[in-house]
């Protein structure tokens, strides 16, 4: 019993895990750039009817389409996280607060360049070719929606990581096995 009381608990390494937390952000920021591309390919136009006051207007159930691609980007981030945060636990030498912030960090990171990207790509892929007339239909090509989707990747990838953590049991992560 006074063996188990005297048993020395791990410390959090946080100097020998700076570097490697510096490659987890960046590499997991370039994540972004193939699920920008994905969700450009898969996200819905809309299609909406130029007014004569120059405004435009959706049609009726076309803005649904709206709806469709926030709640795909947003599927695919949390995607992205949960595929992130699986991969950051298996750096076994590095597990522990430093790379789980990190993996976090560069999940944000990822979020926007995703949504930046995925906005490139559809921009080039529905390109107006000339000014439109009154009562045409245009096709708008999709936005990801409102900044606040950016938090679901993150979102997933310390989700993922903690319930990784808290599966795990022991008090050092695993780490002197690696």
């Amino acid at each position: 019993m006074r063996e188990v009381l005297r048993r020395r608990q791990p410390k959090v390494v946080v100097k020998a895990d700076l570097l490697p937390a510096v490659s987890v952000l960046s590499t997991a920021g370039l994540i972004g750039i193939p699920v920008g591309w994905i969700w450009a390919q898969l996200a819905p136009p809309q299609r909406v009817r130029v007014l004569s006051d120059g405004s435009l207007v959706a049609p009726e159930l076309e803005s649904w389409h709206q709806f469709d691609a926030l709640v795909i980007f947003a599927l695919l981030c949390m995607a992205a996280g949960v595929i992130v945060g699986a991969l950051v636990w298996m750096l076994r030498e590095r597990r522990g607060p430093v790379a789980m912030i990190a993996a976090v960090c560069g999940s944000l990171l990822a979020a926007w360049l995703a949504g930046l990207m995925g906005e490139m790509f559809v921009a080039g892929m529905y390109e107006v070719t000339g000014a439109p007339e009154v009562g045409d239909v245009v096709t708008e090509a999709p936005q990801p929606g409102t900044p606040w989707v950016l938090v679901a990747q993150p979102f997933a990838t310390a989700l993922t990581y903690g319930l990784l953590a808290a599966w795990n049991g022991t008090d050092d992560l695993g780490r002197r096995l690696g």
